[in-house]
């Protein structure tokens, strides 16, 4: 399934953003805020998801981040893109 670039580039935002987006694995009201228009943006490609993004509007937490992240981005992808924004550029995992 193809997503859109935006929808793909919010997330990227998002997973690097962990310290500004995130208190307690909970996303505060930035995160929240960028979260649901990137929900919106992907309910409105992929009508087909309403009942998975009604599910993940439910709960904001980091799992339901990481949940459409890989199902957006990819397993690699959203693992890098966590990695980096949560332990910084000197812990990258190979």
């Amino acid at each position: 399934m193809k997503y859109g670039r935006d929808i793909g580039n919010l997330l990227r935002k998002l997973l690097l953003g962990y310290h500004k987006y995130f208190h307690n694995e909970v996303l505060n009201s930035d995160g929240r805020r960028l979260f649901m228009e990137i929900l919106r943006m992907l309910l409105y490609e992929h009508p087909e998801l309403r009942r998975t993004i009604y599910r993940v509007r439910r709960r904001l937490d980091l799992e339901s981040v990481l949940k459409i992240s890989r199902l957006v981005l990819g397993e690699e992808e959203t693992e890098y893109l966590f990695n980096i924004g949560f332990y910084g550029l000197e812990h990258r995992s190979t």
